[in-house]
Order: C-alpha cells, then sequence, then structure tokens
C-alpha cells in the first residue's frame, strides 16, 4: 500500500521511523486515517509586525493568530479523494487556546510534476507551497518548503521571498514516552522567524471511510478546492 507521501519520499520512506511510517501511511488504500491528540508546549510569534499578517490568515484557518504555552492540540490526517479526483489528506489542527479554539487548514496532494508534496493552506486553498521529504538519520521526518504561490480567481502568482516565509518541520517519536514531537519554524529570508510551534501528542488511528460516511469528519474539507498545482 502506498500512500502520497511514500510515493513522494520513494525508498527514502523505508528509513524512516517505523511509528513515523505507519503514520504517514494513512490514504485511500488503506483506509485508515489518524487522529493526534497532545499538547503544544510553546506556540510562539516573531516580530510585532507579524501578527497583523497572522491575525488576518487566522481569518482562513492559516496559521495561528495567538501565542500560548501549554495549548491543548488535536491534529486530524484524513484521506478522501478531491472533487478532481485526487487522493487528498488532512491536515488540520485544533489549538484550544484560552480565547477559543483556532484552527490551522491544510490539505496535501502528491504532485509528480512537481517532484512534492503540494500542501494547500486555509479554508479556500488560496495559498500553495511545494513541501520536500526526506528522513533524517535518526528515523525523523524533516519537511522543508519551497516555492509557495497565491490564486484567487484568475490571478496565480508566485509569493515573493521577501513577503514569504519558509517552513521547517521536524516530526519524531520518543520510545521511551510513546509520544510523538513535532516542532515547526517559519522564518523570512530577511527578517528572521516569524511563527512556531512545538509539542508532542498520540494517536489513534481510525476507518477513515467509515468516518467520512458518518458525518463524524464535519467540515474537514475545504470550502474550495483549488486545480491548480
Amino acid at each position: 500500500m502506498t500512500s502520497i507521501f511514500q510515493a513522494h519520499m520513494g525508498a527514502d520512506f523505508d528509513r524512516l521511523h517505523p511509528q513515523i511510517r505507519r503514520r504517514f501511511s494513512v490514504g485511500l488504500e488503506s483506509g485508515e486515517g489518524c487522529v493526534g491528540r497532545g499538547t503544544m508546549e510553546r506556540i510562539w510569534h516573531g516580530g510585532s509586525f507579524v501578527k497583523p499578517f497572522l491575525r488576518l490568515g487566522g481569518t482562513r484557518n492559516i496559521l495561528v493568530p495567538r501565542e500560548g504555552r501549554d495549548v491543548p492540540f488535536v491534529i486530524e490526517n484524513l484521506p478522501y479523494r478531491d472533487s478532481f479526483g485526487r487522493e487528498t489528506v488532512t491536515f488540520v489542527r485544533t489549538f484550544r487556546l484560552p480565547d477559543g479554539p483556532h484552527r490551522f487548514d491544510a490539505t496535501m496532494v502528491h504532485s509528480p510534476e512537481r517532484d512534492c508534496v503540494l500542501d494547500y493552506l486555509g479554508t479556500h486553498q488560496h495559498l500553495a507551497s511545494d513541501l520536500h521529504m526526506s528522513a533524517e538519520p535518526d528515523g525523523s521526518l524533516l519537511i522543508r518548503s519551497g516555492e509557495h504561490r497565491f490564486r484567487e480567481g484568475p490571478v496565480d502568482v508566485r509569493v515573493p521571498d521577501l513577503i514569504g516565509g519558509d517552513a521547517e518541520v521536524r516530526e519524531s517519536f520518543d520510545d521511551a514516552t510513546g509520544r510523538f514531537r513535532i516542532r515547526v519554524r517559519v522564518a523570512n529570508r530577511r527578517f528572521g522567524p516569524l511563527f512556531g510551534y512545538e509539542g508532542s501528542f498520540t494517536v489513534q488511528y481510525v476507518d477513515a471511510r467509515q468516518r467520512w460516511a458518518s458525518g463524524l469528519c464535519g467540515d474537514l474539507r475545504p470550502v474550495r478546492e483549488e486545480a491548480r498545482a
């Protein structure tokens, strides 16, 4: 059984820790999804100039407009076929901050043409980022972003480096605690760190088909889907 992540990584996928491999094997072929629950020890922002952009992104479930510590966290990774026939996996993260829950939504597809996993961000998939995944020597997963593009109606433009952010995600499995650990850092090449979070969680594997059929997935799918890769 091959997930979109295994299709992208090829033989490198086998170098991942077994628990990371299983988590990123969710897909239509296996019929399995993954729900993680845990705590983000820290959600941080860069300079004050970042905050208006984070608040704006928060209106479309892009990034998290609030900082916090020891924040309860849920991540839902469920496969489905989108309206263009592509196998897609949700990456919907919910952070339960003191002022209420905040979501950071993404949906991912494999793009052989771009040699990446394409990450559509937000409720309307206005932003698309190329993700490049690799296995680290300790079996952890390293994800680095590449080009970012903005799509709205006929508009399809590359986000300039001056205003864009380079994302780096490291996900590992701690055998001692039986928990997944994650660290996310987004930085601008000129202005430095913009946003990030780090913490740990446990996972439960679920029957994705049953969850979609029963309506348990709620509004995990985006409001609008973008065909352009």
